[in-house]
């Protein structure tokens, strides 16, 4: 039923998306070099990596200078359009691609780096117990500003609650959250 409900979600915002999804490739690519989506191993469903796709709205090799992994507002390593892509969420929408292909869900635990799903202790492998979501319990519960150990909490409540309904309220607030630029970046680095 939640496949089905991807589904019937990610196929239609992604074509009615798509007019925007090519007006940001169009300005990403006159702002400067580099690719237009930023593409990264994650841990997914059971432990299994996938690429996740994104936006690029940092400089290239981002990772490799200042807070590596980490962001904070007015990170200079983001670019003038990925600011704004950022403060709407807007860089997540080729997420919807992964979605159609069956790596993620429209609701679910974010998808963490490989580096830290491989070595999860037990606790935290139970996030891993169902798709990784574009929005999710901790999104909604303080998004950034939540500590990792936060974060987990939320996204293992998620796991044990599933449901249907309990998707359709997320995604409800997640759309009010957005609109707001809530808690998009922690005061000091996260």
């Amino acid at each position: 039923m939640k496949r089905l409900f991807d589904l019937l979600c990610s196929v239609p915002l992604l074509v009615i998306l798509s007019p925007l999804l090519l007006l940001v490739a169009i300005i990403m690519k006159f702002e400067g070099k580099g690719p237009i989506i930023f593409k990264q191993k994650r841990g997914g469903y059971k432990q299994k990596h996938f690429y996740i796709y994104k936006f690029r709205t940092m400089i290239q090799n981002a990772e490799n200078t200042g807070l590596g992994y980490k962001t904070e507002k007015n990170d200079p390593r983001i670019t003038r359009v990925g600011n704004v892509l950022r403060k709407y969420s807007i860089d997540e929408l080729p997420q919807l691609i992964n979605i159609i292909k069956g790596d993620m869900s429209i609701v679910g635990p974010r998808p963490a780096l490989t580096v830290q799903t491989d070595n999860y202790n037990n606790y935290q492998l139970q996030r891993l117990q169902v798709k990784p979501g574009i929005t999710g319990l901790a999104q909604i519960n303080g998004r950034n500003t939540l500590t990792w150990d936060e974060r987990i909490k939320w996204d293992v409540e998620y796991v044990n609650k599933a449901s249907l309904g309990l998707d359709i309220k997320i995604i409800l607030k997640t759309v009010f959250i957005v609109l707001r630029r809530k808690d998009i970046y922690k005061d000091k680095a996260g």
